[in-house]
């Protein structure tokens, strides 16, 4: 038995597409394999910003022998039968025996093939995988019709500890396999010769690169709830930032850096989503709310312990917070229920009304409903409703 590790390297892959890519290719090689008869262990896929792969442990070096039996129709078939069957397997006439059952004679075909070196079939697999993997957006370069997510530089194969001969076609050029990773970006460019899984984890991870995604979310979670502690604060939660934040950095490194006060009269909604949607930071908190304080994720650890990031950070927050601020300022300007006028002007649909028809339907559900609801103020809920569609004005 042996293992199977590939990888294929490239540029960035999307954060929102990591999770399900690694996923995917599982699934189709777990179902290739078995269509090819080749028994294996557990299947590990993993992926990073610039890597996606999987390892396949106790894969035999050889395929089965096949030796199957196969029933046809009758002898005194009509002849349509017999030949489709024929067409079927792919065989002659005289390649089946006539034998009787308790049902009558019937043909039967025997196949038998020799099974197929391991290493034979990996490279088509490969390469299968390569033309077939279901990327929800993908690139093409040039007139070639082949797709990948982003430019693959390399693909690293390697079978029972030895690189795979073979290699791929991509966009009108060949990726012959290799047995060869690199490490950071930055930090670690240099090639690291792999012979399995565990030396394959071992050298990244020496090479600043954490390949199991769950290893760097549990690390995320870990700086920045440690950086929150040291000034007696706690982050507030945001699940799908921290899976976003994940598929960004292969080294992940928290920093904290500092709003200015002048923005901390914001709504915290504000400056939660400013901050959430444009930079990818997570918000903090004290006990009496919002904290003039955010936590960013890097890349990479600096000589100066990441200084130069905060500061650079702070800066384009600033720029963010103060057009926040300005817009913040200006829809205050004209109350929301000034601007329920104009949503006469607004078709929502030439069957059903104006925007402002629409409102007053959505204000008279509203309160039937508070009714019916313990607790729920309809004179609230009147108000809510009415107000609910003044911003797409502002």
């Amino acid at each position: 038995m042996a293992e199977f590790l590939l990888e294929f390297f490239c540029e960035e892959i999307p954060a929102r597409m990591q999770a399900r890519a690694a996923a995917d290719l599982a699934v189709f090689f777990e179902k290739r394999l078995q269509e090819k008869g080749l028994k294996h262990g557990p299947v590990q896929s993993f992926v990073t910003p610039r890597r996606l792969g999987l390892s396949i442990q106790d894969l035999p070096e050889k395929s089965a022998d096949i030796n199957e039996e196969k029933r046809g129709p009758r002898v005194d078939a009509p002849q349509q039968a017999i030949d489709g069957f024929l067409k079927a397997n792919g065989i002659t006439l005289d390649q089946c025996e006539k034998r009787g059952t308790d049902k009558g004679d019937f043909y039967f075909y025997t196949l038998k093939a020799k099974g197929e070196k391991t290493a034979h079939l990996l490279p088509d697999l490969i390469q299968e995988a390569i033309n077939a993997f279901p990327w929800p957006k993908s690139m093409k370069h040039g007139d070639d019709e082949q797709r990948w997510v982003r430019p693959l530089h390399s693909v690293l194969a390697v079978f029972n500890g030895k690189k795979l001969t073979g290699k791929i076609s991509l966009n009108g050029r060949d990726i012959a396999f290799t047995s060869k990773t690199r490490g950071h970006r930055f930090v670690a460019p240099q090639a690291i010769e792999v012979t399995c899984l565990k030396d394959y984890k071992a050298g990244l991870k020496k090479a600043k690169v954490l390949v199991d995604r769950e290893e760097r979310k549990t690390r995320i979670t870990e700086q920045i709830t440690t950086l929150a502690k040291s000034r007696n604060l706690t982050v507030i939660p945001d699940p799908a930032l921290l899976e976003e934040v994940t598929g960004l950095v292969e080294w992940p490194v928290a920093l904290m850096g500092q709003i200015d006060k002048e923005f901390m009269d914001l709504p915290q909604e504000v400056l939660t989503t400013t901050m959430r949607s444009h930079q990818k930071y997570f918000s903090l908190q004290d006990k009496k709310g919002m904290a003039p304080y955010f936590i960013t994720i890097a890349n990479i650890e600096t000589k100066d312990k990441g200084k130069a990031i905060i500061t650079g950070n702070e800066r384009v927050l600033r720029a963010r917070l103060s057009d926040a601020k300005f817009f913040w300022e200006q829809d205050k300007v004209v109350p929301l229920a000034d601007n329920l006028p104009r949503l006469d002007a607004i078709i929502f649909h030439d069957k059903i009304g104006t925007l402002a028809e629409r409102v007053d339907r959505i204000k008279t559900h509203a309160v039937l409903l508070s009714e019916h609801i313990e607790g729920a103020d309809s004179l609230q809920c009147s108000m809510a409703a009415l107000l609910c569609k003044a911003d797409l004005v502002t």
